[in-house]
């Protein structure tokens, strides 16, 4: 099974895993054709050019750990963009 495989089955997990890192996601998103775009401070973007699709997101901090909601709302993403 191939690192995206891993990650992504730990994204799609159901219940959701509390333990996820933003650094996880970073490699997943960039597995599945995003590339990533520093902002300020502790914003990031990752863009799928041939989707033409944008994910907004902060840098979890203190942490590295991903809030909840944000899982949430990945999971919705993941599942139209990675196929696995």
């Amino acid at each position: 099974m191939s690192k995206k495989s891993k990650l992504l089955k730990k994204f799609l997990a159901i219940p959701i895993k509390k333990d996820l890192t933003f650094d996880e996601l970073s490699t997943l998103l960039l597995s599945c054709g995003y590339i990533k775009i520093e902002g300020s401070g502790s914003a990031v973007k990752f863009y799928h050019k041939e989707r033409d699709d944008l994910i907004n997101l902060h840098k979890p901090h203190p942490d590295n750990i991903l809030k909840l909601y944000l899982l949430k709302q990945i999971q919705k993403k993941l599942k139209e963009v990675c196929d696995g």
